[in-house]
């Protein structure tokens, strides 16, 4: 299977390097993505929106010439579910990390503090407790060193979705932050936050308990957790 990994925020395609090896030991290929405007640091940020990155990614697919699964985490989440959207027909499985498909019309994160077309990666002080879960102080300093400004389009531009096929392609949902029993019961009773959620067809739902960066915090467990996922698609 063809395996395209898409970063979250502040992230590049090397933030999924125990993940990717692990695809690769299990027989797949794998391509991680280093997103527009993300190369590094001092890379130009102006203009790149949302709509750059989802077709930064559809380009990937149609690479691929056959269906491939993508894997996003937290903010590259979003970015795959519009990409298969995109694509509905060439896309067997999107795998959600700590995250799930953004609803059109949506924003990632509007509020995330901004700097010209930048933004940085924010203060610890500024996550909720549950997004720091395992990620200890040599971690945090190893995220902050590696981290790239995110541009700031991508992060409050709107989702746009055109295509219901989407609501068909097998889904599969990592949770780190909060279980599958909570997200199920926020399904159940129509949260207005999973509303996306709620219309896929084909959802699974595995438990991966950490904070928010579980490729930092349980890299092994969520490779393993990623290649069990794509061996059943």
């Amino acid at each position: 299977m063809h395996v395209i990994l898409i970063p979250g925020f502040w992230l590049d395609a090397s933030s999924w390097s125990v993940v990717t090896e692990a695809l690769e030991n299990a027989g797949h290929v794998a391509r991680s993505l280093t997103l527009p405007g993300l190369e590094s640091v001092d890379a130009d940020r102006s203009g790149i929106g949302l709509a750059d990155h989802v077709a930064a990614v559809v380009q990937e697919i149609d690479a691929a010439g056959q269906p491939v699964v993508l894997v996003g985490h937290s903010g590259g989440s979003a970015i795959a579910h519009a990409a298969a959207d995109a694509r509905p027909h060439a896309v067997a499985r999107v795998i959600h990390v700590d995250a799930g498909p953004l609803g059109d019309g949506d924003a990632i994160n509007d509020q995330l503090p901004a700097v010209g077309d930048d933004v940085p990666l924010p203060p610890w002080d500024l996550f909720d407790d549950e997004d720091l879960v395992d990620l200890d102080d040599q971690l945090r300093a190893d995220f902050r060193a590696r981290a790239i400004p995110q541009p700031r389009g991508v992060a409050q531009d709107p989702q746009v979705l055109r295509d219901e096929r989407r609501f068909d392609v097998p889904t599969t949902i990592v949770a780190c932050e909060f279980p599958s029993s909570m997200l199920l019961g926020l399904v159940a009773h129509g949260h207005p936050a999973v509303a996306e959620l709620a219309r896929m067809r084909d959802v699974q739902y595995v438990d991966l308990p950490t904070g928010h960066w579980p490729q930092m915090t349980r890299p092994h467990d969520l490779a393993r957790l990623v290649v069990e996922a794509v061996d059943a698609t």
